[in-house]
């Protein structure tokens, strides 16, 4: 590995997580901020990606606009779906949790769509993922409760918290509608690179600037999260002295633009299979972070899910089957004579 490769798999370590970090800050402070987050990560990668990628509007595009408009269409959706999740009661650990459930959408895209097939270990490891997601779905349902600041009696709470559980249910619907539409993006964009060519910065930047138009009639939301935002209390950061939200988005949108830069340059200078392992272990250690630092509620159920998850998802890209060949001699097939 060279040390350009071992410098972007630190940057992944380091950006990913406190971007994880920064996250959970920003929803903790404001549980409806998550559209706020987007919209400035959108708005950040795209003034970066015109300034370098666009050359100032004046660089030629590689894949139709039209293509783009598509794709744009799956990725903005997916994103703020992701993000508004947050309003319904969904906790960061089972929004990680969720989000590693991408292989398990990708393959049933790719069996539906593209009528591909797999081997048994793949369906194994997709059942151990589903199955892995569903177990700290059913335990996190039992934990539901949204942030009040009065006390109501016997019957009034319990019709609060039934409410409170509809909404949950209804974040649930959100994560799962926002897995699969990642997955037909991810089916499109490969179409995409087959036909075109490999331009992932490019993509990068269009997909950030052109959604931003979606956002207009959301303004009023933007607004009102801004000046919530605006009104924390005020902490001292590098000697500037800003509202505590204003300073968690920042460092929120500056985290992501270093995690998505650290992964493209991952990607260019190392193996799929050294990339894939990088992201798998990154996930596992903000899941572990967010619970401990944050004192997010897990049960024994969560981490028999958590396992299940990324043991399965470990034996879906051939990470386990590689790791335990080094361990295993190779059977000897030559004959003693």
């Amino acid at each position: 590995m060279n040390i350009k490769a071992a410098l972007a798999m630190t940057m992944v370590f380091v950006g990913c997580c406190s971007n994880v970090v920064f996250l959970e800050m920003v929803v903790k402070e404001d549980p409806g901020a998550g559209n706020l987050a987007t919209f400035l990560q959108f708005l950040f990668i795209a003034t970066v990606g015109f300034c370098t990628v666009g050359k100032f509007g004046t660089a030629k595009r590689n894949i139709p606009f039209k293509q783009y408009l598509i794709l744009v269409g799956f990725f903005w959706t997916s994103s703020v779906a992701n993000n508004y999740a947050f309003d319904f009661n969904i906790s960061m650990p089972l929004h990680m949790i969720f989000r590693a459930g991408s292989l398990m959408a990708n393959m049933a895209m790719g069996v539906w769509i593209l009528k591909k097939q797999y081997p048994f270990l793949k369906y194994l490891a997709i059942f151990m993922i589903s199955g892995g997601i569903a177990v700290c779905t059913i335990q996190s349902s039992g934990d539901v409760k949204a942030p009040r600041e009065t006390h109501e009696d016997a019957a009034e709470e319990e019709r609060l918290k039934f409410i409170d559980w509809l909404w949950w249910c209804l974040g649930i619907a959100i994560l799962t509608f926002a897995l699969f539409v990642s997955a037909r993006m991810g089916i499109f964009q490969e179409s995409l690179y087959s036909k075109y060519g490999k331009h992932p910065w490019e993509a990068l930047y269009y997909t950030h600037l052109m959604p931003l138009v979606f956002w207009l009639p959301t303004a009023s939301n933007l607004i009102s999260h801004i000046r919530l935002a605006t009104e924390t209390p005020s902490i001292e950061f590098l000697g500037l002295v800003l509202p505590r939200q204003v300073l968690w988005l920042i460092l929120y949108v500056s985290t992501q633009g270093l995690c998505i830069s650290a992964v493209y340059v991952l990607t260019t200078e190392s193996a799929s299979l050294t990339v894939t392992l990088t992201v798998t272990l990154r996930k596992f250690v903000s899941l572990l972070f967010s619970i401990v630092y944050f004192r997010n509620p897990f049960t024994l159920g969560h981490w028999i899910g958590t396992l299940l998850v990324f043991i399965g998802t470990l034996i879906f890209t051939e990470l386990l089957q590689k790791f335990v060949a080094l361990f295993v001699p190779k059977r000897d097939e030559k004959k003693i004579k």
